[in-house]
């Protein structure tokens, strides 16, 4: 008895799974963008005016496996009576071969990674809630000190997400960035013990961002201590770019330390149309450098609808939706 196997390996790309809304009137934020991307405006919950500038640094096989199909006897030939069918699964002849495998069309080219930073998160879970159906790797960022941080922060893992803090920071104009904030004259030992609570209140976290910041991300001392915190505790750092004066880049190529920097704000406007373009100018620039990290905000009534109406059209076009940490690789 021939007995015949066919063996089909299909390689899919999957993501890795790792582990607020301030309630104050937005403003919007402009913003210069890479190349030859028309100005943003980003609204700022808190109120708070900040330029922006982005930064152009922000760059399978199957196997088959058979064999002939075993010669089959002549058929008797029946003068009187016509041949009579055997079911399948009583056929004591030989194995009864199985149709032709129509051939697979071919996995679509990589055309580039995109990474969507959801920020914001912990005012209400209400907001967050259709964020976490997304289908794909997301990092969500979880503002620390608000009414559900803590409980966003779960709930995120337990979808699977990825969880990065979202640390407030003074920004110019002095705009209140909300609890649990880094501000320009603190010491080190002072900024150390913010971050310290932020991450055990918020943690486990894969990383961080900064929430405002447009102050502080343009101060070398403080700015020191905040990706010497990160190396310490083996935590990501990503740059929102609230200005074009910041120095995070520098301190951290510095310090030897991988950081990793927003290209696009997807909902600086509310508008559904105007969502659209920000995510085509963020896909363009996935196409072209390989790579596009765009934020958005829980408060974003559109958001989650057009990101996961669109995944499925670019998955299938070949682009990776990434988390930051896996779009960064595990050397930190």
């Amino acid at each position: 008895m021939l007995f015949l196997t066919v063996l089909i390996v299909d390689d899919r790309v999957n993501g890795a799974d790792r582990r607020g809304q301030v309630s104050a009137e937005k403003r919007p934020v402009t913003e210069e963008p890479l190349a030859t991307v028309p100005p943003e405006v980003r609204p700022e919950p808190d109120g708070a005016a900040e330029t922006v500038k982005a930064d152009p640094a922000l760059e399978t096989g199957r196997l088959t496996a058979g064999a002939p199909p075993a010669a089959r006897p002549p058929p008797t030939m029946q003068p009187v009576s016509p041949p009579v069918r055997t079911p399948a699964r009583q056929m004591s002849g030989p194995a009864a071969q199985p149709p032709p495998e129509r051939p697979r069309p071919p996995s679509p080219e990589r055309k580039g990674g995109i990474v969507y930073v959801i920020d914001d998160a912990g005012n209400n879970l209400r907001e967050l809630e259709p964020f976490l159906r997304f289908p794909g790797a997301l990092t969500v960022a979880v503002l620390p000190g608000l009414p559900h941080s803590v409980q966003a922060a779960r709930l995120v893992r337990e979808a699977g997400k990825e969880v990065f803090l979202h640390q407030p920071m003074e920004a110019v104009g002095g705009a209140d960035p909300g609890p649990g904030a880094i501000y320009i004259g603190m010491s080190a030992e002072e900024a150390r013990s913010v971050l310290e609570k932020n991450v055990r209140e918020i943690g486990p976290i894969a990383g961080m961002n900064n929430h405002q910041g447009s102050l502080v991300t343009q101060d070398e001392e403080i700015m020191k201590v905040v990706i010497e915190f990160c190396r310490e505790n083996n935590l990501y750092f990503l740059d929102s770019r609230t200005t074009a004066g910041t120095v995070t880049p520098k301190i951290a190529r510095d310090a030897g330390v991988k950081i990793a920097e927003r290209n696009i704000f997807l909902d600086n406007e509310q508008d559904r149309n105007a969502i659209r373009g920000s995510l085509e100018q963020g896909i363009g620039i996935a196409g072209k450098k390989n790579i596009a990290v765009m934020i958005g905000h829980t408060w974003s009534p559109e958001l989650a609808g057009i990101l996961t109406d669109s995944y499925a059209g670019l998955r299938d076009e070949g682009y990776v939706f990434l988390s930051v940490s896996e779009m960064m690789g595990d050397t930190r």
